[in-house]
């Protein structure tokens, strides 16, 4: 799930907010959010800031630094329009 998980967050572009669910579904363990949480935590390298709860709160404990790479970013979060599905962004794709 980690070499899944890594694989979707490399594709994304600077700007574009996902939820761990999406990112689950992007990977192919569509219902594992919390284990996309679980990789990320353990990972280095990846955009980490990149992804938000579905609600879109940020990472507890590293609000500051996570809102300092999104607004460098474009930060669409930020000003109230997540690129998630339940905020009129694209719905995620799960691999064929």
């Amino acid at each position: 799930m980690a070499e899944a998980v890594a694989r979707v967050l490399r594709a994304t572009s600077p700007g574009d907010v996902l939820t761990y669910g999406q990112v689950a579904v992007l990977a192919g363990h569509g219902g594992a959010g919390r284990a996309v949480g679980r990789v990320l935590a353990r990972s280095e390298g990846l955009p980490w800031w990149r992804v938000v709860t579905s609600q879109g709160r940020l990472v507890p404990g590293h609000e500051a630094r996570q809102t300092e790479l999104l607004e460098a970013e474009g930060g669409a979060l930020l000003r109230g329009a997540s690129r998630s599905p339940r905020d009129g962004g694209p719905d995620p794709e799960p691999p064929s």
